[in-house]
């Protein structure tokens, strides 16, 4: 499980997709996006803390779908490599048209991403 994105050919899964849980879900964060590990404990914590506040699992539910979203774009080298470029090139664009466009590319490959770990 230690293979880095440059160890695959195309664009298959690095890793098994992981289950909707937060400890296979930090487990794959930390083969597929070690850089990403300090957020997903915040965010995890920060979850859990409105979950107490609200009375209400729905801030865990969401903290675990979207984890598991950016760990399936996170899985597929190539489509990672996309989603990273056009977040970076939406946030320097000079142009409202130019960042909208970069947006509407990551936010089409998270929402893909995001149906596919949903539909399991």
């Amino acid at each position: 499980m230690g293979m880095q994105h440059s160890e695959t050919a195309g664009d298959g899964p690095l890793i098994p997709r992981p289950d909707r849980t937060p400890g296979a879900l930090r487990a794959a964060c930390a083969v597929v996006a070690p850089q990403l590990l300090t957020t997903y404990d915040q965010a995890k914590d920060q979850a859990l803390a409105e979950a107490v506040d609200h009375g209400s699992l729905r801030p865990v539910h969401a903290f675990l779908n979207h984890w598991a979203a950016l760990i399936e774009i996170e899985r597929h080298p190539e489509t990672a490599k996309a989603y990273h470029r056009a977040e970076y090139l939406a946030h320097v664009a000079v142009k409202p048209d130019e960042a909208r466009e970069h947006l509407s590319t990551a936010s089409g490959i998270y929402r893909a991403a995001s149906r596919t770990v949903l539909a399991e």
